[in-house]
């Protein structure tokens, strides 16, 4: 599955939070920049260490205008639970059965331990006020993740 293209508007979603409330993109429509990241599954540790790292840098995105939604195959119930145990500060989404993931070219073909799975492909899309993606980020490093969205949001001009 191939990621969308830069400068395209971003494909739509509409998927439940933490609190199992509908979420939609189209809801930040010349409000907000997107951040939109994938992960595979909360409260393992590289997905705890991102989460943190986003946590952390809050009030940096809000300077930029910037929400960050995370998403994941995890059940809403899992989500707030991972929201609580870390006091995340931002938006977890439940995408189950991953078909926005694999809009987004965010589920595919893992390795892991000599064993090959389908499942999330680590990854994040900066997506600007007018709905177009900026910015494709398809190898993320979870402990400074947080500080290359920044990064990318300061060159981007966002």
């Amino acid at each position: 599955m191939a990621f969308p293209k830069v400068g395209n508007l971003a494909p739509a979603f509409s998927l439940p939070d933490q609190d199992g409330k509908t979420v939609t993109l189209k809801q930040f429509r010349d409000k907000k920049n997107v951040v939109l990241y994938f992960y595979p599954k909360a409260m393992t540790p590289g997905c705890t260490v991102q989460a943190c790292g986003i946590r952390d840098s809050k009030k940096a995105l809000d300077k930029a205008d910037t929400v960050v939604l995370g998403v994941s195959p995890d059940p809403v119930a899992r989500l707030g639970k991972f929201i609580e145990k870390q006091d995340l500060n931002f938006t977890l989404l439940s995408d189950e059965d991953h078909a926005v993931a694999e809009k987004y070219g965010a589920w595919g073909l893992k390795k892991f331990m000599g064993r090959e799975f389908m499942g999330i492909l680590r990854s994040s899309f900066i997506i600007g006020k007018d709905g177009r993606l900026k910015h494709v980020m398809d190898k993320v490093a979870t402990k400074s993740h947080h500080d290359d969205v920044l990064a990318l949001i300061k060159e981007l001009g966002l």
